[in-house]
C-alpha cells in the first residue's frame, strides 16, 4: 500500500498538532508492514526537522500554508503525482476537491462549540467568512473520509451528535504521553530565576485561547496572594489580552514566562506545587497528563474529555464556580496526604497512554479504510 501523510504541521511549528503528527510518523516507522511505502509531505520550515529512520519512508516538499487557497488548489495535484492508495490528514483541513481515499483525524469541534469573535483577531465580517469556511471544510472531510480517527470517546460522541453521517466511520485512537518520562536536571530553572518564581506556585502550560478559561487565574490569584501562578506559552494576541486584564486588576502574583524549551520546562514542572487546567473544552487534554508524569497534582475543570482522560487521578472543579476552584487550590496547599495520593494516581494514569498504541490503532485504521 502507498500511504501519504500530510505532515505539514510536523514538529514545533504545528504546536499540539505538530507533536501529534511527529509522534504519529515516528511510531508508524516502527509498526508499518515491510510491503508498504509512506510519503511524508512537509513544508520548507519543517522539512529538515524530519529525518526518516525507515527506508520505506520518503520526504516530499509540500510548501502550501495551512487553511490557504494554495492548499485547496495545489495539494491535491501534488498528492495525485504519487499514486497514493490512501492519505492520512491529521487535521480537518482536507482539500475539498480531493477525491481519492483518505483518513482524517478530528481532534475536537472547538470552533463549533465556541463560535465567537473572541477567538480571532479579525473583523466580525471576516470571522463569519472564516467560520463558514471551517463548517464547509469539516463537513466535507467527515462526509468523504473512509475512516475518521478521534482522540477520545468524548470527541467521537460530539462528532456523531453533530454529523450523523459519520456513523460507522469513527475509531478512537488515544494520544500518548511521554514528556517528562526521563526528565532530569535540578528542580527549578533559569526561567524561575529570571521571572522571580518562588514556591509555592501553580503551573499552566499551553495557549490562551478563550476556551482555555485562563481568566480564572485572575480571581484565584487575588484570593491567594502568597501563591504564584505561572503561565507558560508563546506570547500572542490572546496572551497579550490576558496580560492586560491582569495588569488592570492589579494582580502581581501571575507570571507570564512566554515560550519555554522542554529542557527548562521540566524544571518548572518538577518545582510546581500543582498544575491547574481550567479549560472549558478539550478533545483530549495532553498537558495535564504530562504534568502527571512529573508527579504533580492536577486540578482540572470537569468539562469536555478531561474526566475521561484524567480519570480519578485529578481533582476536579466546577468552572462556573470560582469558590469551588479556590477550595480545590486550598486542598492542594494544605493536605499533604491528598497531594501524595494524587501524585501516585497521576503517574499511573499517564503511563496508560502510549504513542505506540496510537500508531497501532491508526495503522489498523489504514487497513480498514483500504479494504472499505
Amino acid at each position: 500500500m502507498r500511504i501519504g501523510i500530510d505532515a505539514r504541521f510536523y514538529g514545533p511549528v504545528g504546536k499540539g498538532l505538530g507533536r501529534y503528527t511527529e509522534k504519529l510518523v515516528g511510531y508508524l516507522e516502527q509498526v508499518a508492514d515491510p510491503d508498504d511505502r509512506f510519503f511524508i509531505f512537509l513544508r520548507k520550515e519543517n522539512f529538515d526537522s524530519y529525518v526518516p529512520g525507515n527506508p520505506r519512508f520518503r520526504k516530499v516538499l509540500a510548501d502550501y500554508p495551512w487553511y490557504s487557497v494554495r492548499e485547496q488548489v495545489f495539494l491535491p495535484f501534488l498528492l495525485g503525482r504519487y499514486r497514493l492508495d490512501l492519505v492520512h490528514f491529521p487535521h480537518f483541513n482536507v482539500p475539498i476537491f480531493y477525491g481519492r481515499p483518505f483518513v482524517v483525524t478530528i481532534h475536537d469541534l472547538i470552533l463549533l462549540r465556541f463560535p465567537t469573535v473572541r477567538n480571532t483577531t479579525r473583523s466580525r465580517y471576516t470571522y463569519r467568512l472564516k467560520y463558514a469556511a471551517y463548517r464547509l471544510a469539516i463537513a466535507s472531510a467527515i462526509g468523504k473520509a473512509r475512516t475518521i480517527l478521534t482522540v477520545s470517546n468524548f470527541t467521537e460522541q460530539d462528532i456523531l451528535a453533530t454529523f450523523p453521517e459519520a456513523k460507522g466511520k469513527t475509531i478512537v485512537a488515544y494520544e500518548g504521553c511521554d514528556f517528562g518520562a526521563d526528565a532530569g536536571g535540578p528542580v527549578g530553572s533559569s526561567i524561575s530565576a529570571g521571572h522571580g518564581i518562588l514556591a509555592p506556585y501553580f503551573l499552566y502550560v499551553g495557549n490562551a485561547y478563550p476556551h482555555k478559561n485562563l481568566e480564572a487565574f485572575i480571581s484565584l490569584a487575588a484570593r491567594f496572594r502568597e501563591v504564584m501562578f505561572v503561565l507558560v506559552g508563546k506570547g500572542d494576541y490572546f496572551y497579550g489580552r490576558l496580560r492586560g486584564a491582569v495588569e488592570s486588576a492589579g494582580i502581581r502574583n501571575i507570571v507570564f514566562t512566554g515560550f519555554v524549551p522542554d529542557a527548562e520546562l521540566s524544571g518548572l514542572y518538577r518545582g510546581a506545587t500543582g498544575y491547574l487546567f481550567p479549560s472549558l473544552y478539550e478533545g483530549f487534554g495532553l498537558p495535564p497528563l504530562e504534568a502527571m508524569r512529573f508527579g504533580i497534582p492536577v486540578i482540572a475543570a470537569r468539562r469536555g474529555s478531561l474526566p475521561e482522560i484524567l480519570g480519578e487521578a485529578a481533582l476536579y472543579f466546577d468552572p462556573d464556580d470560582s469558590d469551588d476552584l479556590a477550595k480545590k487550590v486550598g486542598e492542594i496547599l494544605n493536605d499533604p496526604r491528598l497531594v501524595s495520593e494524587l501524585a501516585k494516581k497521576g503517574k499511573d494514569r499517564a503511563t496508560m497512554f502510549r504513542w505506540r498504541d496510537m500508531a497501532d490503532v491508526t495503522y489498523d485504521a489504514y487497513r480498514r479504510a483500504r479494504e472499505g
